[in-house]
């Protein structure tokens, strides 16, 4: 993001966000991945306008013996409020955190998600 600094824009690291690696299915990040490119966005956006719809019920019916086989590495940065939220979600439901990210998924709200050009925002 960039701030103005004495008349003059600098730019800066958003502190609200945390890098975070996990896995997740490999079908629904590429979904995710035509998603987001159809709507100006990325993918990590969408998911945080899932993880809250579903953070903000308290409650998640997730079959553990239903989980996906096809699984990969997903790195990508998070508002670190919401991260925290996540964690607190999942262990108390006795889930592992891409279990949420997974279930979340199907509570996306484009119309909620940020475009592509928030992180180059101006404040």
């Amino acid at each position: 993001m960039w701030k103005i600094v004495n008349g003059h824009l600098t730019q800066t690291t958003d502190t609200s966000r945390v890098k975070f690696r996990t896995n997740i299915s490999k079908a629904i990040l590429e979904e995710l991945e035509t998603l987001a490119q159809t709507h100006d966005t990325h993918v990590n956006y969408l998911l945080e306008t899932g993880l809250q719809h579903v953070l903000s019920q308290g409650v998640i019916t997730y079959n553990k013996e239903l989980r996906p086989k096809d699984r990969v590495q997903f790195k990508t940065t998070y508002d670190q409020e919401l991260l925290v939220n996540l964690k607190e979600f999942a262990k108390s439901h006795h889930l592992f955190i891409n279990d949420v990210i997974e279930y979340s998924v199907n509570y996306i709200d484009i119309e909620k998600s940020k475009n592509s050009s928030y992180k180059h925002r101006i404040e």
